[in-house]
Order: structure tokens, then C-alpha cells, then sequence
């Protein structure tokens, strides 16, 4: 999932511009052979890839019925079934109708990126759909675990950086979704890939991963926000005017609203991904629906999903405010921020927002930063709880829950 750099402005040793970190608090790095370093920087990301693949799917298989669907179909619900149709059999040719003439949601809501990479890995591989699904989504969480290691590692300290993997990939109500035939994990990998090249100053690689990254999911456009906003503060501080930060920009700008584009031409009419998503019972509102929901589960709301969901949001809210007062890096910032501000204030099903929360990334920080450093023991009880809750909550809503997430 990583491209090649196409360009090197900065070092690996450029300064960061996120809050300092005690020296007691950093890790030496590591010395040696660029493959020995490689491997040392790579060692926390496959413990923890491995150990929240291990939880997460033996939870699942514990809740699941029986005479239920099984594992794979349950790895395969919802949207993941989508995804393996637009691989298998193409985008439908315009909207779909009902008997009365009305918009039907089909399949051109689903951006492209992730169903194209199932078809170019299903003949490669010799697997179904369905199989080729699940390889795609776990090579990119690979992918976005090891970017995440290393953007947190250069703003912060490696230990920071485990501890934050080991909270997205585990302790996220939801996470489960990486791990699933959904596109969170190969938009997760592009974005913390965009993140990652932008602190680099590496402009063309960050705006390459950028615009594929809007081709992931419309969730995208906080990757081309958070570019822009680093290749601005990039030439503020230089006090010149650079090309490669602009096209970098420009380049990262062109994926959704080329997706957005393709569709209006398929179906003829401009607006019509709107007009989709619209049919799927989603549409950008300003959160009123979402304040509402929050005003009712709060105070008649009769479910414990509904309420502990409202719960999770909230939480999400405030902890991504103490954030802004942390001076975190600000095209980070801007990244979760976007992205919360794009789950919150559309009306879309309140059960699926922790899930599209869950590569948000900003919110983990703080706890990320108080975990690495505790001490030993408590924060080994504090990751087991909080990575058990998790991996539980996930494969409850996928088993026990009876609509989408």
C-alpha cells in the first residue's frame, strides 16, 4: 500500500511540528542496516496486526448462533457484499427504480477503489470474491498500521505510537470493521499514507495517496483538507512560493470529485451521487438529525445500543476538543475533524458512526500519550480492558444487532 516517494524535500529527521515530548519519554532509535530497521520498526505492528486479528475473530465465532450465518459471511455483512458485487459484476448503468418511480440506493453510492483492488487481487489469487475481499482489507490494515506506527512515531515517541496502533486496531468500538470486507482499512492505509508523506514534505507522494484516498470513500476529502492545510503551513513558514506543495495539493484535490463526476455522467444527470446516497436515506443536514438523536436516547431512550452509542460520540467529541488544546499538529487535527464533522452531521443511521469514526485517528492521542506513560502495570489493565470492550462491542453489533453498522 505504500507508493514510492516521487520526491524528498525533508529528511526522515525533519523536525516535527507536534507538541515536544520529554526526553525521559523517547526511545533511542534504532541503529543498524536499513532492513534491521525496518524490521525493528515493523516488530509492534505485527504483534499488535496479529494479536487484534486473533481477538477480534475469536469473539466473533464465540457470539455467533448457531444454525446462524457463519464466520465468513459475517466478515462479508452488509457493505461488504456490496463491494464484492461492483468487483464481480460492474457498477449498475444509471438509477435504480421502484415500482412507484421512486430512487432506489444501488451500488453507485460505493466508491471505487477498494471493489477495483478485489478484482485485480481475485485472478492474482485464485480466491473468490469474497475471499479476495477479506485479503484486500487485511493488507491494507498491514499497511495503515504501519503508516499510523510511523507518522505517531515521528510526531510523538514510539511507544506513543504502539500504544495508539494498539487502541485503533482493538480497543475503537468498531474496529472490528478493518477487519471486515469493507473499505475502512484501505482508507485508513491512504490517508495516515497522505499524513504520513505530508510531514515528510514529500508533496506529490502525499497528493497521489490523497486523491486515492477520495477515491476510497467521500470521507476523503479530509485527506485533501489536512494536504492542504500542511502545504500551507509549509509555505508560510518558507515565505516563497514552492510548486511541488501546490501540485501536491492540486493532485490531492481530483479523486472524489472525479468519482462524483463518473456517476453524474453514468446516470446522466449532475447530482446524481447525491441523488443515490439520498435514496440510501443519507444527506447532509448540519447534525440536526444527529442532535436529535442525541436529545432522545439521552433522555427516553429505552436501548442500551442506542444509549451507549450516544455515549461513544460524546466521548469522541470531547475527547477530540481536548485535542485542540494540546497543539497537535495541525493537519492531523484537521484530518479527525473533518471526518467527525462529515459522520455527525449527515443523517445516516446512528448505529454506523462509530464505525465511520473508527479511522479518525485524533482521538486516540491523548489516551495513546497517557498509556505511554504509565506505569507497567497499569497500563497492561488498562490496554486488556479497553482492547476486550472493544473487540466485544464489535462483534455483539455485527452478531447480536440485527441492522447495519
Amino acid at each position: 500500500m505504500t507508493l514510492p516517494l516521487l520526491d524528498h524535500q525533508a529528511s526522515a529527521t525533519t523536525t516535527s511540528p507536534a507538541t515536544p515530548t520529554a526526553p525521559e519519554t523517547q526511545e533511542a532509535p534504532a541503529t543498524g542496516t536499513p532492513s534491521r530497521r525496518a524490521w525493528h520498526a515493523a516488530q509492534p505492528v505485527l504483534l499488535v496486526y496479529a494479536i487484534a486479528a486473533v481477538l477480534h475473530i475469536a469473539l466473533l465465532v464465540a457470539l455467533i448462533p448457531a444454525g446462524g450465518p457463519g464466520l465468513a459471511d459475517r466478515l462479508q455483512a452488509w457493505d461488504g457484499q456490496r463491494y464484492v458485487e461492483i468487483a464481480a459484476h460492474g457498477y449498475p448503468s444509471g438509477f435504480t427504480y421502484t415500482a412507484d418511480g421512486q430512487i432506489w440506493g444501488n451500488n453507485l453510492a460505493f466508491f471505487p477503489l477498494f471493489p477495483l483492488l478485489i478484482r485485480a487481487v481475485h485472478p492474482v489469487t485464485g480466491l473468490g470474491w469474497e475471499g479476495a475481499a477479506i485479503v484486500v482489507s487485511q493488507l491494507s490494515m498491514l499497511a495503515a498500521l504501519l503508516a499510523v506506527h510511523r507518522l505517531l512515531t515521528r510526531l510523538y515517541t514510539r511507544r506513543t505510537a504502539t500504544m495508539g496502533i494498539i487502541l485503533l486496531a482493538m480497543a475503537q468500538p468498531m474496529s472490528l470493521a478493518f477487519f471486515m470486507a469493507y473499505s475502512e482499512s484501505l482508507f485508513l492505509a491512504l490517508a495516515a499514507g497522505t499524513l504520513l508523506a505530508a510531514e515528510r514534505r514529500s508533496w506529490l507522494t502525499a497528493g497521489v495517496l490523497a486523491s486515492l484516498t477520495g477515491l476510497t470513500r467521500p470521507a476523503g476529502v479530509a485527506a485533501a483538507a489536512a494536504l492542504a492545510v500542511a502545504a500551507a503551513l509549509h509555505l508560510y513558514r518558507r515565505r516563497e512560493l514552492q510548486w511541488r506543495p501546490a501540485a501536491g495539493v492540486v493532485i490531492g484535490s481530483l479523486g472524489m470529485p472525479g468519482y462524483l463526476l463518473w456517476v453524474a455522467h453514468r446516470a446522466g444527470t449532475p447530482g446524481a451521487w447525491f441523488a443515490v446516497q439520498r435514496a440510501w436515506g443519507t444527506h447532509w443536514d448540519w447534525g440536526t438529525s444527529f442532535l436529535k438523536y442525541l436529545a432522545q436516547s439521552l433522555t427516553t431512550g429505552d436501548g442500551w445500543i442506542q444509549v451507549s452509542v450516544a455515549i461513544l460520540l460524546l466521548a469522541h467529541l470531547a475527547v477530540t476538543a481536548l485535542v485542540c488544546r494540546r497543539g497537535t499538529w495541525p493537519p492531523l487535527l484537521v484530518y479527525g475533524a473533518v471526518i467527525m464533522i462529515l459522520a455527525l452531521g449527515q443523517s445516516n443511521y446512528y448505529h454506523s458512526k462509530p464505525r465511520l469514526l473508527v479511522p479518525a485517528l485524533v482521538f486516540l492521542i491523548p489516551l495513546a500519550d497517557a498509556l505511554a506513560r504509565a506505569r507497567p502495570a497499569p497500563r497492561a489493565v488498562g490496554i486488556t480492558c479497553a482492547a476486550l470492550f472493544g473487540c466485544w462491542y464489535g462483534a455483539y453489533m455485527l452478531t447480536v444487532w440485527s441492522y447495519a453498522i
